[in-house]
Formats: C-alpha cells, sequence, structure tokens
C-alpha cells in the first residue's frame, strides 16, 4: 500500500488503493472500488474530527464497548477495500510478467513505509520518543496489508483464503474464550467475557509496552491501559482483509475465465453474502459480543457483510447502470472518485492538518486555559452561539473539505501520490 519513495504515477490498472511506479491508464476498471474507497475515507475524516467530542451523534461515534454504530463500520470497511485491491494488484502484476518474489518485496516495502509514514506523523515536531504510540489506524493498515498480500502471493484460491479466515477468527475466539489472562483468571468463569481491561488483548499489550519502556523507553496506549488497534486484535482484521481479497476474486469471474457470471449475478452475489455476514455476526453475537475495540469475530463478520453489500450497491449503480455517465451521476460520483483516488493522502493530511491547528495558539480561552487554532475556529465561526451536535458535526464537514483541497489539487494535474 505504499512504496519505498514517493512516486507520481498515472491511475494504477487496478483501481487498487496503492500503485508504484508511472503507468498506463487501463481500459477496464472496478470503479465502484474507487467510489466506496473515496465514501470510506472521507466519512473517516469526518468522524474523526467533529468540532466538539462531547457532543457528537451516537452514529458519528465509537461504541463505547460492545455494539456497533456506523463509526465503527469505517475502519474495516476501509481494510475490506484494502483486500479487493490486494488481488487485483497482484493479478495485474503477474500477468505483466511481474515475478511474485519482486512482488514479495514490493509488498514489504510498502508495509515498512505506511509504518514509518505513521511514526513521523506522531513524532513531529517535538520528536517525544517516550510517548510515541506505535499502534494506530495506519500501521494496522500496514500490518495487515503485510499478511494478507503475503498470503494472497502464496495462493489465490477462495477456499484457501476462506479456509484462513476461519482459521483466524476461530482461534481469536478460542484464545479470548478459554485463555486464562494472567492475574484475572478464565473468562467467563473468574471474569467476564470480554471486560475491558481484564482480556487477553489488553493484557498482552500492556506487557509489550512495559516491555519497550523499560527497554528503549518508548511506547504507549491510546487508551492507557488498552489500545483499539492492539497486536493480537490483529489477527482477525487480517481476516477482515482477506475477505475482501475473496471478494476480488469473485468480481474477477464476470468475465474471461467464467464468462456466464454476469455483472447482475455478480452484484446480486455480493449482496447475499453481505448479508449472510451480517447475520452470522449477530448470530455470533450472544457468544462472542461484536465488539470494534476488541475487533472480535463476530464483528469481522457483520462488518465484512456490511462492506459487501456496500460494495455491492455501489457496483450495481456504477459498474452496471452507468450512472456516472450521467449529467447528474458525475457530479454525484466526482467527489468519491477524488477522494479514492489519493485515500492514504487524504488521510495523511487530515492528520497533519489536526496536529498543526493544535499546535497553533491563539491566546486564552473563556476557562483560562490555552486556546488552540482548533479550538478557536470552532468557537468563533461553528459555535459561537453555543456548541451543539449539529456544529460539531458542521465543523467535521468543513473539515473534511479542507482535507479534499490536497486531493482535488492532485486530481487536477493528474498527479497520484504513491508512498
Amino acid at each position: 500500500m505504499a512504496h519505498s519513495t514517493a512516486t507520481l504515477a498515472k491511475p494504477a490498472v487496478d483501481g487498487s488503493v496503492t500503485g508504484s511506479v508511472t503507468i498506463k491508464a487501463p481500459s477496464s476498471r472496478v470503479l465502484s472500488v474507487d467510489v466506496l474507497r473515496g465514501i470510506t475515507i472521507a466519512f473517516m475524516i469526518l468522524v474523526n474530527d467533529p468540532g466538539d467530542w462531547k457532543r457528537v451523534y451516537e452514529q458519528l461515534d465509537h461504541s463505547a464497548w460492545s455494539g456497533c454504530t456506523l463509526t465503527d463500520l469505517v475502519f474495516p470497511n476501509f481494510l475490506f477495500i484494502v483486500g479487493v485491491a490486494i488481488i487485483l494488484s497482484i493479478q495485474t502484476r503477474l500477468a505483466r510478467g511481474a515475478s511474485r518474489r519482486e512482488l514479495a518485496i514490493h509488498t514489504l516495502r510498502r508495509s515498512v513505509t505506511i509504518f514509518v509514514v505513521a511514526m513521523l506523523i506522531n513524532l513531529v515536531p517535538f520528536f517525544n520518543f517516550s510517548h510515541l504510540r506505535l499502534y494506530g489506524v495506519l500501521p494496522r493498515i500496514s500490518l495487515c496489508y503485510l499478511v494478507a498480500g503475503l498470503i494472497c502471493l502464496w495462493t489465490q484460491k477462495a477456499r484457501h483464503l476462506l479456509a484462513i479466515t476461519v482459521g483466524l477468527l476461530v482461534s481469536y475466539w478460542l484464545l479470548m474464550r478459554f485463555v486464562p489472562v494472567p492475574g484475572f483468571g478464565i473468562p467467563t468463569h473468574d471474569i467476564p467475557l470480554l471486560a475491558p481491561d481484564r482480556n487477553l488483548v489488553a493484557w498482552l499489550d500492556r506487557g509489550i509496552m512495559g516491555f519497550l519502556q523499560n527497554t528503549i523507553h518508548t511506547g504507549r496506549l491510546y487508551e492507557v491501559t488498552r489500545d483499539p488497534e492492539g497486536l493480537l486484535s490483529t489477527i482477525p482484521a487480517i481476516g477482515t482483509t482477506l475477505l475482501g481479497a475473496v471478494t476480488a476474486l469473485w468480481l474477477r469471474r464476470t468475465g474471461g475465465t467464467h464468462p456466464t457470471l454476469t455483472k447482475a449475478r455478480c452484484a446480486l452475489g455480493m449482496f447475499a453474502a453481505g448479508v449472510v455476514g451480517m447475520a452470522a455476526g449477530l448470530a455470533w453475537n450472544p457468544w462472542f459480543p461484536i465488539n470494534k475495540k476488541l475487533w472480535t469475530s463476530s464483528y469481522v463478520l457483520f462488518a465484512a457483510g456490511f462492506a459487501l453489500i456496500g460494495l455491492a450497491l455501489c457496483y450495481w449503480l456504477i459498474d452496471m447502470t452507468r450512472f456516472n455517465e450521467t449529467k447528474v451521476g458525475k457530479w454525484l460520483t466526482w467527489p468519491w472518485l477524488v477522494f479514492g483516488s489519493n485515500a492514504i493522502v487524504a488521510y495523511i493530511a487530515s492528520a497533519i492538518f489536526e496536529k498543526t491547528a493544535f499546535l497553533i495558539h491563539m491566546g486564552t480561552g473563556a476557562d483560562g486555559k490555552p486556546l488552540t487554532l482548533w479550538g478557536w475556529t470552532y468557537g468563533h465561526v461553528f459555535a459561537s452561539g453555543g456548541s451543539t451536535k449539529n456544529t460539531s458535526v458542521a465543523f467535521a464537514l468543513a473539515y473534511v473539505l479542507l482535507c479534499f483541497i490536497p486531493n482535488l489539487i492532485l486530481w487536477r494535474k493528474k498527479i497520484f501520490v504513491k508512498l
């Protein structure tokens, strides 16, 4: 999903999240994947940057613990698309004559680059290594991309990828359900299943960060005692990515090898699989609750089902009915194509803009505390008459538009930045 150096490239032939070198634009492209990626990254920025975290609509915030909101489905939707992009990219590059060894090195290089970029964002401008967060959205994308990419280089058979995914999800459930948590006991016997601070994921992450602090004096957890992007919970997150890869294999059957699989059957198959996935997640929920912060196996199925339904609808609208080629459709789909064309750039820009806005001080607020540019803008431009949920979401929407500007500039110059 990244390249070792920044390059300027034409649109990737596979519609993937990533690319590496300047290549010729394709004659065929799964535009629905681009649109869904754009919608996902825009919504990710929206829910990450409200004007007032105390005044947020329920569906625009994460669940406090178990349960699921619309916001909880954004990140897995992105990882699902990463999985789709992996297969599309690998098959295209293999068809051009690239070796699996070359692609494996390329995958490793991209993964490392994404991780390094994430660390730089966290460190700038003070480079305080003692409070460096090693986990996070970009590090999880990096790791899931690496593992899923290598698995897909090893096998591109749907039954193999599904078997691996099932193995990951069942293994994670067995770990969380039956392995005693040191110092606390056995889940469901001595402690509640998925107790916030007394589960295997949180215990392991605290141990890792404690070891790193004692040895290289760095590392912290986002929620102090736990982290929503912890190491062990990356196992089922890889499953989310692999389910996207399986979906890409299904998309590839709409011609060539299996010409009898029409686009209509493809869309219907994805929609049906999405319904089954959400139903399976809900069915597993009583025994292994849907929980985004622990990325439970039931959550993987539920979120993947949601992503499948979203992709099926986009596929029907874009690749089947060609709604995007109509006058109205062009204007409605264009913003998402712009966002999706440089999705990682948009996300990195949002992080940089936010950090900059919090570093610039604008005097002292009414509460006597330092007032940042972020707080000043919200208070004086959006919430001058008082902060409400509406003013908070209005600020978030404006912030999405701000992050759209770099992508728009790159789009107009036909530049697609690949890390």
